[in-house]
């Protein structure tokens, strides 16, 4: 039974370790291929994403959501399309390390419309591709080529946000989360305080509430600070 919990829980890895044994069995060749072409993505993800993910912590620690708002929200109105489209013109990586800064921006108030032009920007006009594309197909080319492509790009990201709104995206666990301490539990024993005094303070010999969490490079010490009280008096309530 704990073997196929694991299984359920690691579906797609397991499909994908099957893929790679049945192209074993049939050609050797390409699985070696295949696996060769996996760990060069490999290499380059685990170079990448750790600096993408300390980027969303910065973003997320730094950058007030009023300002994001202002930039990318909903009322940004086509000042934000347009530096949706510069952030997305001037990024550097590969479009998977753009998913996790677009959740991030996503959590502090952008609306779906830009993220969707960061995002198509990010994988078809960045400013490095545009300088290869006139070295091998000439200016007129990129010039017409991007002209159409950005104006897919805004057609596209209207017709998704009309569609598609925050409500149907998976909720980030870090967001509309209540910290609360149950006061009959609370032996007033300070650890909670002392591991994360922003967030905690004594009052009348009970352990309360400072202040809640926002962004998740907290979540986790919250949850160690929920599991490390003796009364189990702490909860996280959505």
């Amino acid at each position: 039974m704990k073997t196929v919990s694991i299984i359920k829980k690691n579906k797609l890895l397991f499909f994908v370790a099957f893929a790679y044994l049945m192209v074993l069995a049939v050609s050797p060749e390409k699985a070696l291929s295949s696996v060769n072409n996996s760990i060069y993505y490999l290499i380059e993800m685990i170079q990448v994403l750790p600096v993408i993910f300390l980027l969303t912590v910065v973003i997320d620690a730094l950058v007030p959501k009023e300002m994001i708002m202002r930039g990318f929200g909903e009322n940004s109105g086509i000042k934000g399309n347009l530096l949706a489209l510069l952030l997305g013109s001037i990024s550097a990586g590969p479009i998977y390390a753009a998913f996790p800064i677009s959740k991030t921006l996503l959590g502090k108030g952008a609306n779906i419309s830009n993220i969707v032009i960061i995002l198509s920007t990010w994988a078809v006009v960045k400013v490095p591709m545009l300088f290869n594309e006139v070295k091998f197909l000439g200016i007129n080319f990129m010039i017409v080529r991007w002209i159409l492509t950005v104006a897919a790009i805004f057609a596209m990201a209207y017709l998704t946000a009309m569609f598609v709104k925050k409500t149907d995206l998976p909720a980030d666990e870090s967001v509309n989360k209540m910290l609360e301490i149950k006061e009959e539990y609370c032996i007033g024993c300070g650890i909670c305080v002392n591991m994360l005094p922003d967030y905690y303070e004594m009052e009348n010999n009970k352990a309360v509430v400072r202040k809640n969490p926002e962004g998740i490079h907290v979540l986790k010490a919250i949850n160690e600070s929920i599991n490390k009280c003796p009364a189990k008096a702490i909860v996280l309530n959505k």
